[in-house]
């Protein structure tokens, strides 16, 4: 990795928008070590760094985020790493499940040339192939409104944007109950108990876990 000097960095942005993302109050380096796997003071080290670069700041009760500009930088490392997955499953036929390790290695490749005509290779795709949106060269990510699958109603049928998880077991689960972006599916019920529920994809009822609905994101369908 020695000719990825910025690898490190560029997982900790990461790593750092993904949790913010998922609306967590207080992100601080024992909650990002945890998230990343490593230990708090080595987290902390890289951090204090981190502040002193502009990409992030510490906050009086220890909080981190990112700055305007540590963002930035975060979504084009996984600008680059969406493109590279659409790239893997549309033109060497690697399944969505078998990507997202690859992609994390060639997210690193520092060019912005090579990132630019990748997507123009691509004819400039909207989202990488988990329905994830792929930020433009700008650092700017355009989303649409979508909500977890637990919000969904009884009786309504929504579209699957995106994933909360991409897990290669998770996704070769979703595989296997014919669940992919794009997909259809009705809400047939919730179970109170557990917050189970089942759905109708193409005439079929599927059970699914308060895991697994919470992972996946949906749109109202209106026809």
């Amino acid at each position: 990795m020695s000719h990825f000097p910025n690898h490190f960095e560029e997982n900790y942005l990461k790593a750092l928008y993904k949790l913010q993302r998922k609306e967590i109050k207080k992100v601080n380096n024992i909650a990002l070590a945890k998230y990343m796997e490593l230990n708090p003071a080595t987290v902390l080290e890289m951090v204090r760094k981190m502040a002193d670069r502009g990409l992030v700041e510490i906050l009086p009760d220890k909080t981190i985020q990112l700055t305007s500009q540590g963002e930035k930088k975060a979504l084009l490392v996984i600008r680059k790493h969406r493109l590279w997955e659409v790239f893997l499953v549309e033109k060497l036929d690697y399944s969505w499940s078998e990507v997202h390790d690859l992609a994390e290695q060639l997210e690193h490749i520092q060019s912005e040339d090579l990132t630019n005509r990748l997507e123009a290779f691509l004819e400039f795709p909207a989202a990488d192939p988990h329905g994830d949106p792929i930020p433009d060269k700008n650092g700017k990510l355009r989303t649409a409104a979508a909500i977890n699958l637990l919000e969904g109603k009884t009786g309504k049928t929504y579209m699957v944007k995106s994933f909360g998880e991409t897990a290669d077991s998770f996704l070769d689960y979703l595989a296997k109950l014919s669940i992919r972006p794009g997909t259809l599916l009705r809400v047939l019920e919730w179970n109170a108990y557990d917050n189970s529920g089942s759905i109708e994809i193409n005439n079929a009822i599927i059970q699914l876990s308060e895991k697994v609905a919470g992972n996946i994101f949906v749109q109202l369908h209106t026809t």
